[in-house]
């Protein structure tokens, strides 16, 4: 009997210490998942930003591990593209980033700001390159792009004309393209360019320079007024 008495008084100590462990597992997994986790450096060649649900925000990277890009939750082929953010919308489109580079040739950075559907219509960008091309160029750069021709149509384009291997074919296909107002035609620019000129350029929806309103290297002060070939009109 004595023996039964102390077997139950062990269980009983057994079941309260299991107990305790049980709770206090629970107590410091709770806290864990409640609080944040602080690093004061870590070293990581890619983070990915995603939703509860997967879908992909934006991905910080170094350049040999950059995102490729996504249209309509697709990724594109592998690409090199330079290390910087990317951002990509709800509809798993890339739709924007900041990319930057720098070597003993050249250097650079771009913020680019990406129509719907298609690639970048704004950009805030900086080039420099080194030697006797040490041609410094910034500012902001805006873009027209038409509506009906996505980026999974162009990328279709550029990649026929590639497989086609004939420059003669491809100057006839992106003259067509012209005459059917699919070619992206680049508006404005704002800043310096690598004459030395600072100022406002903008083109008409061909791309031609229509007027110039700038600061040259000199230090004079120009505005001109162009025709659609590049005439001064008085």
């Amino acid at each position: 009997m004595e023996k039964l008495i102390r077997e139950v008084r062990i269980l009983k100590i057994y079941a309260v210490v299991l107990t305790l462990l049980c709770a206090m597992f629970f107590f410091l997994a709770f806290k864990n998942q409640s609080s944040n986790e602080r690093f004061k450096e870590i070293d990581v060649e890619r983070i990915n930003i995603v939703e509860k649900d997967g879908t992909l925000k934006m991905v910080i990277s170094n350049k040999e591990r950059q995102h490729p890009g996504l249209v309509n939750h697709k990724e594109l082929k592998p690409r090199e593209r330079e290390a910087g953010l990317i951002f990509f919308n709800s509809m798993g489109d890339e739709c924007g980033g900041l990319v930057y580079d720098g070597n003993e040739k050249e250097s650079g950075m771009v913020y680019s700001v990406d129509q719907r559907n298609t690639d970048q219509i704004m950009q805030l960008q900086y080039f420099e390159g080194s030697g006797k091309d040490k041609n410094r160029v910034y500012g902001l750069k805006l873009w027209d792009r038409p509506d009906d021709f996505p980026l999974e149509d162009i990328i279709k384009f550029e990649d026929s004309l590639k497989k086609l291997n004939d420059p003669a074919a491809s100057k006839k296909a992106y003259a067509k393209l012209r005459e059917q107002g699919k070619l992206t035609n680049e508006r404005f620019f704002a800043g310096k360019t690598a004459a030395g000129d600072v100022g406002i350029f903008i083109r008409d929806t061909k791309g031609n320079v229509r007027l110039k309103l700038y600061v040259d290297k000199n230090n004079q002060t120009h505005i001109d007024n162009l025709d659609e070939n590049g005439n001064l009109v008085r």
